[in-house]
């Protein structure tokens, strides 16, 4: 429906039926109230007409079913819109589980994507149809917009922060990719490429492209050339806490708070790390500050990600009998 005409592209995700759904209905009660005034308007203006200068209208002393009815009719009608635009928001805020994940790095005037498999691109994203596609977004410079039409999916990208958006293609094609948020003179040319494959397509694609550094193992070279690793140890004394399990976990800082090690907490630790100590550590981290690229911050956050927390071994169960002395009685004569 509308397919070529340029204010309705086509639907190739599964939100884009619920966001035109809710969008038509809004567009179509927006018509109906306009013109249901227009026409009361020049109804009432035609039928209640001064017809002579001695016409004197009678006094209007109110009713209150008319009140009512003004009243609660609208409200109704907002009430619905809500809950129906808060359905379709969450529904487009939750990222479903295991998702394929994929950073992108907005920089003017460029889309830089890169997956977790290594593979780089630039103003070209290549996807499986079928697939929960989760967008990781940040931005180098200015705020940038990550606006793909055909999936009704836009997100923006801001710098020194990260966000996340998703999506399912459900069909191949090729579809436009925009930023949709002034970003300076070149702004009309950051353009690009969203390309959908099928599953066994995007998996040759994958095979058949220049193979490219696991972002984690990329950051696990960065992680040992700016030699954080003579601090972030194991071992008792080291300088800096361990950072296996570190991810997802909540940690207590100087002055008795807490926080959480998400992407963010992560983030300020390499460019601001005297925001938050660790509780029992020094500030003595350098900044990072202008050291790494955003890709680079990325690529230290998945090694990071990586790391799991050493497996605890379970004590080895007693012997029958230990820890019952009357079992122990047994045996006496």
């Amino acid at each position: 429906m509308f397919s070529g005409f340029p204010l309705f592209p086509e639907r190739a995700s599964t939100v884009a039926g619920e966001v035109d759904a809710l969008y038509f209905f809004l567009v179509g009660l927006s018509a109906f109230f306009a013109l249901l005034i227009a026409g009361m308007v020049l109804f009432f203006a035609i039928r209640y007409r001064r017809r002579s200068p001695s016409e004197r209208p009678q006094a209007v002393h109110g009713s209150l079913a008319l009140e009512l009815t003004w009243t609660l009719i609208p409200l109704g009608i907002v009430v619905f819109i809500f809950i129906w635009s808060a359905q379709v928001f969450f529904g487009m805020s939750r990222v479903p589980k295991n998702p394929m994940e994929i950073n992108v790095v907005g920089k003017r005037w460029m889309w830089k994507v890169q997956h977790l498999t290594g593979q780089r691109e630039i103003n070209e994203l290549h996807i499986p149809v079928g697939v929960p596609v989760k967008l990781t977004l940040t931005s180098e410079d200015v705020i940038h917009s990550f606006y793909v039409p055909a999936f009704r999916v836009k997100k923006d990208a801001l710098p020194g922060r990260y966000a996340a958006t998703w999506f399912q293609a459900t069909k191949p094609g090729r579809y436009h990719l925009f930023c949709a948020e002034y970003c300076g003179t070149k702004h009309s040319g950051m353009i690009g490429w969203v390309t959908a494959m099928e599953p066994a397509e995007f998996q040759a694609w994958l095979a058949g492209g220049a193979p490219g550094v696991v972002p984690a193992v990329a950051g696990e070279r960065l992680f040992h050339e700016l030699n954080c690793v003579t601090c972030h140890q194991a071992d008792a004394g080291a300088r800096g806490p361990d950072l296996a399990g570190l991810f997802g976990s909540t940690v207590r800082l100087q002055g008795g708070g807490t926080v959480v090690a998400d992407e963010l907490y992560i983030r300020e630790s390499i460019v601001t790390p005297t925001a938050k100590v660790v509780e029992g550590y020094q500030p003595i981290m350098p900044t990072f500050t202008g050291m790494v690229s955003e890709d680079q911050i990325l690529s230290l956050l998945a090694y990071i990600q990586s790391l799991k927390a050493p497996e605890t071994k379970a004590a080895p169960p007693p012997a029958a009998g230990a820890l019952d002395p009357k079992a122990q009685d047994v045996t006496k004569p």
